[in-house]
């Protein structure tokens, strides 16, 4: 993160929880807000105080971030030493991209899972800043907090939540009742995905299993 004439590293959650920063005199926390792949808001505190608002937002090509600030204190004085204003950053040609760590074609591995022999996931972009899932059930989503319809599956809605870059938690619903909570991790490799499920079917029997998927 780049704020002002500081360069600032940091590491924190995209679910909005607050994240200490040290080293920094502008601000001492952190939240981190992801609305979708290629917006996020970050709220900057000092001492408990809000200090400035980053809104950032890039290009549907990905060659442009446009951050606008808004810094806040009493009666609109400008606190944190921060100008309120809009400023664009562009790619430099050659840049590395970031790759999303969970899209691609999942295969489970056969030696490390009991159920679901062979099961296959595919996850890719849905074109509109979410994420399209197709596995033995289908769903487009975003990792927004609100409840997607489901198809083929035997619950009825699923909410997403991104713990971290390679970390997402769901939670099922049928008939307005949670009825399972999943969690996916990619490895830090990119080469394995981990999901841990748990819930309770339709008969009312308990499921708990975890699957691990190799990436093709």
């Amino acid at each position: 993160m780049i704020s002002g004439e500081k360069h600032v590293a940091f590491t924190a959650s995209a679910s909005g929880k607050q994240t200490a920063v040290a080293g920094n005199p502008l601000f001492d926390q952190i939240e981190l807000h992801r609305v979708n792949r290629r917006h996020v808001v970050v709220t900057e505190k000092k001492d408990g105080v809000v200090a400035a608002t980053l809104d950032d937002q890039l290009s549907k090509d990905g060659k442009e971030l446009t951050v606008t600030t808004r810094s806040q204190g009493d009666g609109g004085a400008n606190l944190g030493g921060q100008d309120d204003g809009v400023t664009v950053w562009k790619r430099e040609p050659g840049a590395r991209q970031l790759r999303d760590p969970f899209a691609g074609k999942w295969t489970e591995e056969m030696s490390r899972t009991l159920m679901r022999q062979g099961l296959v996931v595919k996850i890719e972009p849905d074109g509109r800043g979410g994420v399209r899932f197709s596995g033995d059930f289908r769903y487009d989503a975003r990792l927004d907090g609100r409840q997607y319809d489901l198809q083929n599956s035997r619950n009825d809605t699923v909410q997403l939540a991104l713990v971290n870059a390679r970390t997402v938690d769901e939670i099922y619903r049928r008939d307005g009742q949670v009825t399972e909570k999943a969690r996916y991790v990619v490895s830090t490799d990119g080469r394995r995905m981990t999901m841990t499920d748990e819930g309770t079917l339709q008969t009312g029997q308990h499921l708990a299993e975890t699957l691990v998927f190799r990436k093709q």
